[in-house]
């Protein structure tokens, strides 16, 4: 017979009433703390790195190279890039650094990116600390509430990353010109960019919004060939979406600061022809 009483809602992870009675908070013997804190240590030293040349606001364009994090350049305080996207949106009231503009879209991306949530939850949260080991929360809420509900905007922020990121091939583009914006040349730079914006499409469209997007809604494939190819496509980058979301996050630092040391004079670009 149904009643109205609720059942009794037990809190405690694995002191809970309704567990065995183990005295080991979890019985795990390896190492399980070395993924956590590599993951935290990694994406610490990329916010502290982005941080610092986001509000550096200097050394970002050496011609014909415009770091990924500054482009595009919305502010009227842009340093000049002939022929790159440099549109003065907004005007001379924005004094701050043009980078904060324009990082919020794909920093939006990542942080409600369904593995870097893995990720960070795991890394700085605890939550859990790894498979198997109980995290230290008393409750667990999930996303329902602000500011997680927020991950939901997930796909959103891809629709925001997909202009970017062609943004960033026009750049890329662009670096087969020379110091003189004549075209035919391609330095160091110009690889460094290549390998930048393959790494940022792979992980882009690896993404599991993406897959849904292109055929997560059929209900019969044998109708929709050419959607089931991209579906079979994407789900292959989608395997290996974590490792496209390390090696792009390391190669838009690394093109961030291979501009950075060539801005700054610290070397020139070396040709290659």
């Amino acid at each position: 017979m149904a009643t109205d009483t609720e059942p009794p809602q037990h809190s405690g992870g694995v002191r809970s009433a309704t567990r065995a009675a183990v005295a080991a908070g979890h019985l795990r013997t390896d190492r399980w703390w070395l993924a956590p804190a590599a993951t935290a240590a990694g994406l610490l030293a990329f916010v502290v790195y982005s941080t610092w040349r986001a509000f550096a606001n200097a050394d970002y364009y050496a011609a014909p190279y415009v770091s990924p994090f500054y482009s595009p350049c919305l502010a009227e305080n842009c340093v000049p890039m002939k022929g790159g996207p440099n549109w003065e949106i907004f005007g001379s009231w924005w004094g701050l650094s043009p980078a904060i503009l324009i990082l919020v879209f794909p920093l939006g991306f990542r942080l409600t990116c369904y593995y870097y949530r893995k990720a960070y939850y795991r890394g700085f949260w605890a939550s859990p600390p790894a498979c198997a080991v109980a995290e230290p929360h008393a409750r667990y809420t999930g996303e329902t509430r602000f500011p997680l509900i927020l991950q939901n905007a997930h796909r959103y922020f891809f629709y925001a990353a997909l202009p970017v990121a062609g943004i960033l091939t026009y750049d890329t583009a662009l670096a087969f010109r020379d110091e003189h914006y004549e075209w035919g040349h391609m330095g160091l730079g110009t690889l460094v960019f290549l390998v930048n914006i393959t790494l940022i499409w792979a992980y882009t469209v690896s993404c599991h919004s993406c897959r849904h997007i292109v055929g997560g809604k059929l209900r019969h494939f044998s109708r929709h060939p050419v959607r089931y190819r991209m579906w079979q496509w994407v789900g292959r980058l989608n395997d290996h979406h974590m490792l496209l979301a390390w090696a792009s996050l390391v190669s838009v630092a690394l093109a961030d600061f291979y501009v950075y040391l060539v801005a700054s004079g610290v070397f020139e670009d070396p040709a290659i022809f």
